[in-house]
């Protein structure tokens, strides 16, 4: 006879088992962002190819994928800095103007969809 305190394991035969809601949805979560940004990076290459009349291999999409992975890591982490240094815990559009503030053709682009959005409201 089993006393009350043993444990009972739930996965007896070591079989892998599928998370349960709300369980290891964060480290799942890159993977899945990477796949998507793989896939609309491969739509938006062969859009261009068709227009170009030519063709792009699976790996340079591949490349192209990990560089835009690669750029969004760097702005996620300079932004939440940004903010960070000023004591919030929210990034906004004065982040962005930060980590943008060396390319002049960008910032206007930043600066020209605040105006719009702003205005709007």
């Amino acid at each position: 006879m089993r006393s009350c305190d043993s444990k009972v394991d739930p996965n007896p035969l070591g079989r892998k088992m599928p998370p349960k809601a709300g369980e290891n949805a964060d480290e799942n979560l890159p993977t899945r962002l990477k796949s998507s940004l793989w896939f609309a990076v491969g739509k938006i290459i062969d859009e261009v190819c068709m227009e170009q009349h030519t063709n792009a291999t699976p790996e340079f999409i591949a490349a192209m994928t990990e560089m835009l992975w690669s750029q969004a890591e760097s702005l996620s982490g300079d932004l939440e800095n940004f903010a960070h240094h000023a004591k919030r815990n929210t990034i906004n559009v004065e982040d962005l103007k930060l980590c943008c503030r060396r390319n002049e053709g960008l910032m206007e682009a930043i600066e020209d969809h605040e105006k719009k959005t702003t205005s709007k409201q």
